[in-house]
């Protein structure tokens, strides 16, 4: 491997095993829409993308991005909350929901995502995906921000109903300077 593993790298590989033509998914946290592009790209062109975000900087950026890559068929942006995605899709139709905590890099630390508001998406994640649908969660907690949120989101996952749902926390262990958290739920087919 050239590349040397991190967070992104490593919840983008599951999603690629998980996510086939056709899908739709969801881009809970838009930012500067790597992660809308990403899902763009495995979606293809019979899938589509949900990508939300609360700042009009994160809209602009991830339209140019889609627009330079050919991508804006299927994707749809929203300015709006992750906390209110359960508006933009019905109960058991999505594959993949992706989530990156923090702020927008290189935007204002002030503007970042909370715990409340966090929870009440991945709540209704949880409700929106398909059996076998997957949850990829990168919590940054480093620095400024963060170290509630990652507290509040480690303990709510803790209490998730194992027969149900599994839930895979990965720590970069011997990293410095607070490496993001990589998580992954799955949603179990009921039997």
């Amino acid at each position: 491997m050239s590349q040397s593993v991190n967070t992104i790298r490593l919840l983008q590989q599951s999603l690629q095993l998980s996510i086939c033509n056709g899908a739709f998914c969801i881009d809970a946290t838009m930012g500067k829409g790597h992660d809308t592009l990403f899902l763009a790209e495995l979606v293809g062109e019979k899938g589509r993308v949900l990508s939300m975000d609360v700042q009009p900087a994160a809209l602009e950026a991830t339209a140019a991005l889609l627009q330079k890559h050919q991508m804006t068929k299927r994707v749809q942006l929203v300015l709006d909350g992750h906390e209110h995605m359960d508006a933009y899709a019905a109960p058991e139709t999505v594959d993949a929901v992706m989530f990156n905590l923090g702020y927008l890099p290189g935007g204002d630390h002030a503007i970042a995502t909370k715990a409340e508001t966090t929870i009440a998406a991945l709540e209704q994640s949880l409700q929106l995906l398909k059996p076998l649908g997957m949850i990829s969660l990168a919590i940054y907690h480093g620095g400024d921000t963060g170290f509630a949120e990652r507290d509040a989101v480690l303990h709510w996952l803790k209490q998730l109903d194992h027969k149900r749902y599994t839930v895979l926390v990965t720590d970069f262990y011997n990293r410095p300077n607070y490496p993001p958290l990589a998580v992954q739920i799955i949603k179990e087919k009921q039997k």
